[in-house]
């Protein structure tokens, strides 16, 4: 199978998940509700006893909102994809000329863009609610390629997800601890004020780097070794779902 085919099998592809998605829209919608409510819920009612020095608590948790909202987004890549199984929709495409990894990345291209739309619907409604940053424009080119490389990450671990499950409820369930990491990080509270050994773990998890990063990048200050290691966590995150998610799907449709 040529390279060609592959890229014009996997846009073909594309268009079909991405049309489900504009025929259900509440499917975006759903997945923005959850993190603005808890954006509503932090500032206006727990962020006046929370100490965040200078800085409106609003800016100090809206990078953890974010995380949460791909951590949301990503559930909905998993069960389509366990519905396209369960469906017989593998098994007819294998019988087609087409390239077989076009039908995954079809399923994490269209979760990236589902994703990106979710993103853009949040930090609207932060900036209704007075998120404000000076951030250059290249500051902010850094805080979207942080974001796109944390949702590719997660919708390979979905991807495992989709193909793993033996139901429906089991193909979205994996996404619940997903989104619980940023409650344990930097996210919502300095990781100063935690216990020691939470403090540790909050402190050596991915998703601390993450928003550490992209607050520094709101904030217009140095980033120092958070970037590297919050781009490690993704990086190698990312090549080992993929590494697993591949395996498995060559395993099933063989």
């Amino acid at each position: 199978m040529t390279t060609t085919n592959f890229y014009g099998d996997t846009t073909v592809l594309t268009g079909r998940s991405l049309r489900h998605i504009l025929r259900s829209p509440d499917t975006i919608i759903t997945t923005a509700v959850t993190p603005v409510a808890l954006m509503l819920l932090f500032v206006y009612v727990f962020g006046g006893a929370i100490d965040t020095g200078s800085e409106s608590y609003l800016n100090f948790m809206l990078p953890g909102i974010l995380l949460i909202t791909i951590a949301s987004g990503i559930a909905y890549t998993s069960y389509r994809l366990f519905m396209d199984m369960q469906g017989g929709i593998f098994e007819r495409f294998q019988s087609m000329p087409i390239a077989r990894s076009s039908a995954l990345w079809a399923h994490v291209l269209t979760s990236l863009v589902a994703n990106l739309i979710s993103l853009l619907i949040v930090i609207g409604i932060a900036l209704l609610m007075g998120f404000r940053t000076g951030a250059s424009v290249l500051a902010w080119l850094a805080v979207a390629g942080i974001l796109i490389l944390f949702t590719l990450a997660l919708t390979w671990v979905a991807v495992i997800a989709g193909l793993s499950a033996k139901t429906v409820d089991g193909a979205g369930a994996f996404a619940y601890p997903l989104i619980f990491l940023p409650f344990i990080s930097s996210a919502f509270v300095p990781t100063d004020t935690m216990p020691g050994p939470v403090e540790w773990f909050a402190e050596n998890q991915p998703v601390t780097s993450i928003v550490d990063t992209i607050r520094a990048l709101f904030a217009q200050q140095p980033v120092g070794n958070d970037i590297w290691i919050a781009l490690a966590w993704c990086v190698g995150i990312l090549i080992v779902a993929y590494a697993a998610s591949t395996a498995i799907y060559r395993r099933k449709i063989s």
